[in-house]
């Protein structure tokens, strides 16, 4: 007798009922941590220390560890006093196009973007 798969095991007396789905416990915890890791981004709370990290090295890589410049032009507020933070979370989330500025939106949040914008307005000069 040949032996019967799970999709013909669920057929019985004509009726076809769905074959329940097992899922592995390493994939229900890894689904369960992404979920938590998501909502816990979705937090509403800025962490300061983090932001200046970004901006330090995630900017600084292309406007230097300084932020005097490099690629990018010089991001000192003495540089930016001129610039409405308005302006510059704009510039933040949607970049500059045909320029090597990218757009942000898609990794952060408008309240870090205009975070990050009060900040390189507010820092002390370095």
């Amino acid at each position: 007798m040949a032996k019967l798969g799970r999709r013909a095991s669920a057929i019985s007396c004509g009726v076809q009922r769905p074959v329940a789905r097992r899922h592995s416990v390493p994939s229900v915890l890894l689904t369960t941590a992404v979920l938590i890791a998501t909502s816990a981004f979705a937090a509403d709370t800025l962490d300061p220390n983090a932001l200046k990290r970004l901006v330090h090295q995630d900017c600084g890589s292309c406007h230097g560890l300084s932020l005097k410049g490099g690629l990018g032009p010089d991001l000192r507020s003495e540089t930016l006093e001129h610039y409405d933070a308005d302006v510059l979370t704009g510039v933040i989330l949607d970049g500059i196009p045909d320029t090597a500025m990218p757009p942000w939106r898609p990794l952060i949040s408008e309240e870090e973007a205009e975070w990050i914008a009060r900040y390189l307005l507010e820092q002390e000069a370095q």
